[in-house]
């Protein structure tokens, strides 16, 4: 029995939202890559999944966005994009950056999927969700976060820990949805990570 199977109903409907930019660090903090249509295969295996959602900004105005050929494989293959242009900015160092907070698409998608999901689970470590979750709750919706404190640093907040109904370590899904990271390829991309944790 894996973890999954103690968290999920197999009756409940589930739905996944995940925090691209969020995902892409906490992994990248425990030195993993994570296979999305494994994620998808497991998901699909407990409960009922209804909807995976992937959110993330998008630099427009380039021949190619490292980020494209991961965004063009989800959408194409079961998840539900959510997509807005990436504002440019110069970091401190002087160097061209990219960000684009997801967090106000997440959080209304969360809010309204309260009236058809039995079970969430939110990718993101990130303490601003904590307000949309509390809400979704009031409402009867279980919310599990997934993300990592065995990173470093950290990547999960403690207030969206203490507001969950369950918190999953990312490193304990690593054999259930990760693979071993490969070297910089086409798919290897950066996000600029301007969020408060």
């Amino acid at each position: 029995m894996n973890l999954l199977d103690r968290l999920i109903h197999p009756d409940e409907r589930v739905a996944i939202f995940i925090d691209g930019a969020n995902l892409y660090s906490a992994a990248k903090g425990l030195n993993v890559d994570i296979d999305y249509r494994k994620l998808l295969e497991v998901f699909k295996g407990h409960g009922r999944l209804v909807r995976a959602y992937y959110y993330t900004a998008l630099v427009e105005d380039q021949d190619f966005s490292p980020i494209r050929p991961l965004v063009d494989w989800l959408d194409y293959n079961g998840y539900t994009l959510v997509t807005k242009p990436a504002k440019e900015y110069i970091d401190a160092n002087g160097r061209r950056r990219f960000k684009g907070d997801m967090d106000v698409e997440l959080a209304v998608d969360l809010l309204q999927a309260a009236a058809f999901i039995d079970h969430a689970f939110l990718f993101s470590g990130d303490g601003d969700f904590v307000a949309a979750i509390e809400a979704v709750q009031r409402k009867g919706m279980r919310v599990s976060v997934v993300s990592t404190i065995k990173s470093t640093p950290p990547m999960a907040s403690d207030d969206i820990r203490r507001a969950a109904d369950n918190f999953i370590d990312l490193a304990d899904l690593v054999t259930l949805i990760g693979r071993p990271p490969r070297e910089k390829s086409e798919t290897s991309y950066e996000y600029a990570d301007d969020e408060d944790r």
